[in-house]
């Protein structure tokens, strides 16, 4: 089964002509502005239905005015074609009923944390933000519950602890990084490094605390 990843998952996204869809890391995300409750539970209710037919099932949230959906394949942990085609038809249904898609502003924010051992430090994270400190892979903690922040682990030099460690990860949709890096910069943040952009670019806040915005372009 093929997965995409990277920049193969976003060129899958125009092949398909998936524009309601973002590719962020954990998968496709999309959001659509229902406008108020009960129309977003009776779009939650046929994409449970779409969902049981494929034998498919995403991650849906409600809330009052939008439904926020979230695919990926777990048993290979990448979009597949599974994905991309379930998407397509939520996205269709969604039409039907002259909901919209509203996809500004979709994020995944990731902290990574600069350490030479990570196997030293990974079962405290895990217990801390799980309760379990097995929920560890390579990737970094695992929460089985999706309610804590993704935590992944740089690899660096030892260092003291004055040394910075933590610093977030904001993952953008492409077409939105460049906008997010310059509210950044309005309110007072400093590019330091945009050598490798689109992928990522790291920036500060005006006390020298680092921060990425990142996108999947180019990866």
């Amino acid at each position: 089964m093929t997965g995409y990843a990277g920049q193969a998952l976003l060129d899958a996204l125009d092949a398909h002509g998936l524009e309601d869809w973002q590719g962020l890391p954990g998968g496709l995300r999309a959001r659509f502005a229902t406008g108020d409750f009960m129309t977003g539970l009776g779009l939650v209710q046929d994409i449970a239905a779409l969902a049981e037919d494929a034998n498919h099932h995403p991650d849906v949230t409600l809330t009052f005015p939008t439904v926020g959906v979230s695919l990926i394949s777990h048993d290979v942990d990448a979009v597949t074609d599974r994905d991309l085609t379930l998407a397509g038809r939520i996205s269709a249904l969604a039409r039907e009923q002259g909901i919209d898609a509203d996809s500004r502003g979709l994020q995944v924010v990731d902290w990574g944390l600069d350490t030479a051992d990570s196997s030293r430090i990974a079962p405290f994270w895990a217990a801390l933000l799980t309760g379990d400190a097995s929920n560890v892979s390579e990737k970094g903690v695992i929460d089985p519950t999706g309610q804590s922040p993704r935590v992944w682990f740089q690899p660096a030099d030892p260092h003291e602890v004055a040394h910075q460690r933590f610093h977030p990860d904001v993952w953008v949709p492409a077409a939105e990084a460049a906008d997010r890096i310059r509210a950044a910069v309005a309110a007072g943040g400093r590019i330091v490094d945009d050598s490798a952009q689109p992928r990522f670019t790291v920036l500060t806040d005006p006390d020298g605390n680092r921060a990425c915005v990142c996108s999947l372009e180019g990866r």
